[in-house]
């Protein structure tokens, strides 16, 4: 069963926690159908529904149902909402309806997309029900949705390396947890990792074996352990020397979600560039902060190899 569940350990139902997922801007586009006969629709279209004007009522009713969606639905999690759009087009025997929701947050808005259409066909066979006994709705769905792992989504997956770098883990000390979670977390994301290491912290052996690494066409490289202000943290000073270019958006982007989680990340000396076409990401070696950093790169990361391919963005 996967991270994001309904159920809890005991099969029990729950509210799923997104408070570890980053936010993003988030989009849904629903269409739902309500059928009538012809002459219902010439009522409706001419104002000779006796309810009023059936159209503004539902457009209003859809916007609502929107905003009450968290109410109505029991597991959803209530939404800032920042636009939600409610359209009619009109055909010989129907009213197709398409509602556009949008947020800025840490889960999908396909919910309130729904339940817009939903409420506006309702509405619409409120209001025209005296006159037509035959009506029905159909063909509920949401058409897209943007945000979250799905924007800027790629099929392609890199091959990845990762690197642990720490005396305690080198010598058996302390167990490789956050290597462990880098590996299993692009594992499950579809990517090849095959290469793992552990050195001790400012090893010799750390530039030769990215290099190594890289001539294998291991695209994506990470380091854990390291980054911080210690006197054995020499990982970025050791690795930002070989860079052809850097990443600063990749900083920034992992800098900005660690602070939002726990103010001590912005002492850490993340590093992201790249060496020929390998992109070389270098991380804490806490097991929090690389649980965060799969949480920024996984899926948004995998587009950069098509910018280093010389592809569309």
């Amino acid at each position: 069963m996967g991270d994001f569940t309904h159920l809890d350990d005991q099969g029990r139902a729950r509210m799923v926690d997104v408070g570890d997922k980053a936010s993003s801007r988030r989009k849904a586009i629903a269409r739902a159908e309500i059928h009538m006969s012809p002459e219902t629709i010439q009522a409706l279209t001419q104002g000779g529904i006796p309810k009023g004007d059936v159209l503004a009522v539902a457009r209003v009713a859809g916007i609502q149902a929107a905003k009450k969606t968290a109410e109505l639905i029991p597991l959803c999690h209530p939404l800032p909402l920042t636009s939600v759009t409610v359209e009619f087009e009109i055909k010989e025997d129907r009213v197709e309806i398409e509602s556009k929701a949008e947020t800025f947050g840490q889960t999908g808005v396909e919910m309130e997309a729904l339940s817009a259409v939903s409420n506006a066909a309702l509405t619409i066979y409120d209001m025209c029900k005296s006159a037509d006994k035959n009506m029905s709705i159909s063909n509920i769905s949401l058409i897209k949705k943007t945000g979250g792992k799905t924007s800027h989504n790629t099929n392609y997956r890199p091959k990845v390396g990762v690197i642990t770098l720490s005396d305690s883990v080198f010598s058996g000390e302390n167990q490789d947890l956050s290597g462990l979670i880098l590996s299993n977390g692009f594992r499950d994301s579809g990517c090849i990792v095959e290469d793992t290491i552990i050195l001790p912290d400012g090893s010799e052996e750390l530039i030769p074996t990215i290099k190594e690494w890289s001539s294998k066409n291991v695209e994506l490289i990470l380091t854990t352990g390291g980054t911080g202000l210690g006197s054995r943290d020499l990982t970025t000073g050791i690795i930002e020397k070989i860079f052809d270019s850097k990443l600063p958006g990749v900083e920034q982007a992992l800098h900005s979600y660690g602070y939002t989680k726990i103010k001590s990340a912005m002492l850490s000396r993340l590093l992201a560039g790249v060496m020929g076409k390998t992109i070389i990401i270098c991380l804490p070696g806490s097991p929090g902060a690389v649980k965060d950093a799969l949480n920024v790169l996984i899926p948004f990361i995998f587009h950069s190899f098509h910018m280093l391919r010389d592809e569309k963005h």
